[in-house]
């Protein structure tokens, strides 16, 4: 349990609501769940390539780079999501 001022304290083990491996959890800003670090930083990653590729398609650029990147970050996140799920 992470400790701080009173009321705050914080279990740093958790099942992640991505892929639902038990692991140390983390927070994102504006997120409900909870999340292990890769699922973490994959889900930062994406919420900002969304906000980018469409920026980009707004103003008529090519976002063809960041579309593909999404895609690749989508199936790591599925790939560890299934694999936590046969492992158990």
């Amino acid at each position: 349990m992470l400790s701080g001022p009173k009321g705050t304290e914080q279990d740093l083990i958790g099942r992640c609501g991505v892929c639902g491996r038990i692991s140390e959890i983390f927070e994102l800003p504006g997120r409900f769940e909870a999340c292990c670090l890769e699922c973490s930083a994959d889900l930062a990653a994406a919420i900002l390539l969304t906000t980018e590729i469409d920026a980009a398609t707004l103003a008529g650029r090519n976002a063809e780079g960041m579309v593909a990147e999404f895609g690749a970050i989508s199936e790591r996140m599925l790939q560890r999501s299934q694999s936590a799920e046969i492992g158990g």
